[in-house]
């Protein structure tokens, strides 16, 4: 016996699962996930009618044959909904290499759903390679630059249930929208405390900046105001904001855009920075601990010249010279 078939219904809907190919005066016992069917349901001999069906009455079906209770049949039931039509948008984040096409659906389905796309411009269909990590996503080359014919895209959604289509017409330059500026790096000026250096780098995604050179959007505020500066810069990378307040932590962001058409991209990943400081002086405090005893100085002593006799030898030899005048008077 084969594998479980699948089954797809409507939500709300009533639904007919039928046992196998049993005539209709079979009598067969129905089991659902293995225990007895619940839900609301009439069972007509080989078939059994589930009454206006909802996601609890998914699960495996299985039907058995009675009297000897074989089993003859299993229907994985599925319940959904049809498609709506998709929400499509398209952009140019590669400008001039291509543009890529995404969709999704506003209401689920429940149930495995499809998608069929097709472009054309200037009446010709253009190939269209689907993402390989985003499944509701394709990308198409640019046949030419500058041209005047609108792009057509159509997308159908389709599943089981149903299918429903939308399609969107755009020029060339109204799609292209770069990504934000990458490593966006604000620092302090030393000795300036009103100063912060910003620099970052145009999108890695951007093909050829010199060719297509972008322009940017910088804004900036402190955290302790809710309203941003901003600056409008040409064709380069890096900018020195000069009228930081001191001391306040600021908040900084960038934008990018094609010199020429498109829209501006989205803000970068804010970074922080604090305009420099200057650091405080050292306050010190004096305790009684710390006063040294003042102490009266004497004269200054000379140090002793080469062949001069110190005091104590000067002492001594008088000394030497006393004591042999006594001898010389005892004896006499």
């Amino acid at each position: 016996m084969q594998g479980a078939r699948i089954q797809y219904e409507k939500i709300g809907s009533d639904v007919t699962m039928q046992c196998g190919s049993l005539d209709n005066d079979a009598s067969v016992t129905w089991k659902v996930n293995g225990t007895d069917v619940k839900a609301r349901r009439r069972e007509e001999g080989p078939r059994l009618i589930l009454m206006e069906v909802n996601m609890s009455s998914n699960g495996l079906y299985s039907c058995f044959q009675n009297p000897d209770g074989q089993r003859r049949d299993q229907i994985n039931l599925r319940v959904g909904l049809p498609p709506k039509e998709p929400q499509v948008t398209c952009r140019s984040n590669t400008y001039p290499k291509g543009f890529y096409c995404s969709w999704h659906l506003q209401h689920p389905t429940y149930i495995p759903t499809d998608f069929e796309v097709d472009v054309q411009h200037n009446q010709r269909p253009l190939e269209v390679t689907r993402d390989e990590v985003h499944k509701n996503r394709c990308h198409v080359k640019f046949p030419e630059l500058f041209t005047s014919f609108p792009y057509r895209v159509n997308v159908t959604a389709v599943n089981s249930l149903g299918r429903a289509s939308s399609a969107i017409s755009f020029e060339e330059s109204s799609i292209v929208k770069p990504d934000p500026p990458e490593k966006v790096v604000a620092k302090p000026v030393a000795n300036n405390a009103r100063r912060l250096e910003v620099t970052w780098n145009s999108p890695s995604t951007w093909p050829d900046v010199e060719t297509f050179p972008l322009k940017y959007f910088l804004r900036y505020r402190p955290l302790i105001r809710d309203q941003w500066q901003h600056v409008e810069l040409s064709d380069s990378t890096s900018h020195t904001i000069t009228d930081a307040y001191a001391g306040k932590e600021y908040i900084i962001q960038l934008a990018a855009k094609d010199m020429e058409i498109g829209t501006w991209s989205d803000w970068s990943v804010a970074v922080h920075a604090t305009p420099w400081m200057e650091e405080p002086k050292p306050i010190t405090s004096t305790t009684e601990s710390d006063i040294i005893p003042e102490t009266t100085p004497g004269p200054p002593s000379a140090a002793p010249r080469v062949g001069e006799p110190t005091a104590a030898c000067s002492t001594l030899l008088w000394s030497t010279h006393l004591l042999l005048a006594c001898v010389l008077l005892s004896i006499m």
